[in-house]
């Protein structure tokens, strides 16, 4: 199972942990962590269910391709970390 982990920032906003999850997308992967924490499910997708302007997700140390049906490949193995994007001077 993939290891999906939450920044210490995006923790301030939503209430998350780490947990392990199956899935062989970033977007089943999610799915199944959304089943559990369903509120941070609303805060890191949009309507649509893209990723939010404001939200970055890595697996494995690369941030992911398909920002909209997050078909990225995810392993068994694989880390897969959400954040909250930063930006400012």
């Amino acid at each position: 199972m993939a290891r999906v982990f939450f920044t210490a920032n995006l923790r301030r906003h939503v209430d998350c942990t780490s947990m392990e999850a199956e899935g062989e997308t970033v977007r089943a992967v999610l799915a199944r962590v959304f089943a559990v924490q369903d509120r941070l499910g609303t805060y890191v997708l949009d309507d649509q269910g893209a990723l939010r302007k404001h939200m970055t997700i890595l697996v494995d140390g690369q941030r992911i391709r398909d920002l909209e049906a997050l078909s990225d490949a995810v392993g068994p193995h694989s880390e897969v970390w959400v954040m909250q994007a930063l930006s400012g001077g």
